[in-house]
């Protein structure tokens, strides 16, 4: 790996990283509502404006913008996130204890994705044209067209509540409680990477090595599984990344669907408490684990394709 090339994309991030904190300072202190008073609100008391105003003191609301933004900022960069509005806790406690919850959702709803996704992209490449390509391509365009949401909502009326296999909601640590919010996640990633896997694998059962593997005498599935599915796999692994780096920041719907003790779930609460220190310290730190997860799938891919390696030294 060029040191060079590193640290250019760690200069990235970091730019990146002041960029969005400012913008999300900027929109946060520019939102309606005034954090002073929800602070006593949270805890069922009705300030008076004296209060107030001691609170806006207390929390350095009544100084400048940019003193407030360069001040957050410097906390930050020495660890300290600030104190948690509505909970009275350190940010950063919270977000550690909530930042398992939502990699674990992530990764089993990518797993789950990629057992469904791949076989069946796979079957459809194969049968081109067929009956069970229709069917695969039907099914992917259920997955990409329905909101995640909605699909939550129909698995809790089907599975928790007539079947009762399942619990409606996931506050606990059972892996029966991840489940549900797992399979809506998957539902309409499965769409769309069938859809790549088919267009991957065709592709490459054009391509000339699998003409000379066939008069060899190698069986359709050795073709496959030796020398198609590797191939096909690489343009899949920057999709990857994406998909988990948008998991860890865009499953907060599906956690407040099953109340899933997640990050996104804490975020939206966060939000409509006008808890600051909170959601501004959500979104730097799910922009620095997106950014992370691309920069090791950067990595990775130059790993697995010796072309891209030798295009990154030229």
């Amino acid at each position: 790996m060029d040191p060079r090339w590193l640290a250019r994309r760690l200069g990235q991030i970091l730019i990146v990283l002041v960029g969005i904190s400012f913008i999300t300072f900027t929109l946060v202190w520019l939102a309606p509502g005034d954090p002073a008073q929800a602070v006593y609100t949270s805890q069922g008391i009705t300030p008076t404006p004296e209060m107030v105003d001691q609170m806006r003191v207390r929390l350095g609301l009544d100084k400048p913008f940019l003193v407030q933004y360069v001040t957050w900022l410097g906390n930050c960069l020495h660890g300290d996130f600030g104190t948690s509005y509505s909970l009275n806790k350190p940010v950063a406690d919270l977000m550690l204890v909530r930042l398992w919850p939502t990699i674990k959702l992530s990764l089993a709803s990518l797993l789950l994705m990629l057992v469904v996704a791949v076989p069946l992209g796979m079957l459809a490449a194969v049968r081109r044209g067929g009956i069970a390509d229709r069917l695969v391509r039907g099914f992917s365009f259920l997955g990409i067209s329905m909101p995640n949401f909605w699909f939550g909502l129909l698995l809790i009326w089907a599975v928790a509540l007539k079947l009762g296999w399942l619990p409606v909601v996931s506050t606990g640590q059972g892996l029966d409680r991840l489940i549900l919010p797992a399979a809506t996640l998957a539902f309409a990633m499965i769409g769309k990477y069938t859809r790549q896997v088919r267009t991957a694998v065709l592709e490459e059962l054009g391509q000339d090595y699998v003409v000379g593997a066939r008069a060899r005498g190698l069986s359709e599935r050795a073709i496959l599984t030796r020398h198609v599915l590797p191939n096909a796999q690489l343009p899949l692994i920057t999709l990857l990344g994406l998909s988990l780096g948008s998991l860890l920041g865009g499953t907060a719907v599906v956690e407040v669907v099953f109340s899933y003790p997640g990050l996104g779930n804490m975020a939206v609460t966060a939000v409509t408490s006008y808890d600051y220190p909170l959601v501004q310290t959500y979104v730097l730190w799910i922009a620095l684990i997106y950014m992370v997860i691309n920069l090791v799938v950067d990595v990775s891919y130059a790993r697995l394709d010796p072309r891209v390696r030798r295009g990154a030294r030229s």
